[in-house]
């Protein structure tokens, strides 16, 4: 087996141990169904790169936002190193496309999943350190993930949908959101889940997802919109009652998507194919 030629090329750095980067690109289910063609699987180079891609985002937001506390350092990078904001910098590699799965993993939809695009990311990270140091893999880090570094969005933006709500219910009444499951159609390798979310016995949002917590992620942003309008009406029409406004995302976010969700659970937004400039490291 060899790499890929486009990934390369598409890195844009002088890779030099081919048969590390090709590891980085092999899923455990295909090392399950090929175990003559593959060594081994990426997972190891995961736990790797997840430690260097932390470090480069940290050192970055560090230096580029002077003026934040730890607090909003720690929540922005959270919002880029989360399953979901990596598998965003996973996607503008169209890193998907160059994965070696196993056939039922593929048929799933797997080169699309977030949470395998966030872990074949780190992999790679990990297998760029290994091969050219840690200089050139957070240069490459930093550079994909450019437009979140230099984001100066509000810390209540950079909080999940869930996070808000129930810092607005326990701070108004105490109460915590309660979420159930209305119901899963649809075959295993496709499943939509319907999940409502009650604050005080009252239902304010209904979400849904390919998972449970990504249905109660749904759920969370609409209970969001839906006690922002009972607070309107309530405090005659004010489009910006104080009560919610720390509570909600920036403007035109979608507040859904990928958010409060562990690894291995969310959906990502996918972006159109974006280039990116790298330091020069050949």
């Amino acid at each position: 087996m060899r790499p890929r030629a486009a990934l390369i090329e598409r890195l844009g750095l002088p890779v030099r141990d081919l048969d590390l980067l090709q590891q980085a690109l092999i899923h455990s289910s295909y090392l399950h169904e090929h175990r003559d063609l593959a060594a081994g699987h990426n997972e190891r180079l995961e736990f790797l790169g997840d430690s260097v891609v932390s470090l480069a985002i940290s050192d970055a937001l560090y230096g580029r936002h002077p003026d934040d506390d730890e607090g909003v350092l720690s929540a922005r990078r959270a919002s880029i190193v989360s399953t979901a904001g990596l598998a965003r910098l996973a996607h503008r590699l169209e890193l998907g496309e160059y994965l070696l799965l196993g056939e039922g993993e593929s048929q799933r939809g797997g080169r699309k999943r977030p949470a395998l695009l966030a872990s074949a990311f780190e992999a790679l990270v990990g297998a760029l350190y290994l091969d050219l140091g840690y200089e050139a893999a957070s240069g490459f880090v930093t550079a994909l993930a450019a437009p979140e570094l230099t984001s100066d969005r509000p810390l209540a933006a950079l909080k999940s949908p869930k996070s808000r709500l129930q810092e607005y219910t326990q701070r108004l009444s105490g109460e915590r959101p309660q979420y159930r499951l209305v119901d899963a159609v649809g075959p295993d390798h496709d499943k939509v889940f319907r999940v409502e979310v009650s604050v005080g016995g009252r239902v304010v949002g209904i979400g849904q997802g390919h998972s449970r917590r990504v249905a109660e992620t749904d759920a969370a942003a609409h209970g969001i919109d839906e006690l922002r309008r009972m607070s309107e009406e309530t405090t005659g029409g004010s489009p910006n009652a104080p009560e919610l406004a720390e509570f909600s995302g920036a403007e035109g976010d979608d507040a859904s998507a990928g958010w409060g969700e562990p690894q291995g659970e969310r959906d990502a937004p996918l972006e159109p194919r974006t280039e990116f400039d790298l330091p020069d490291l050949r």
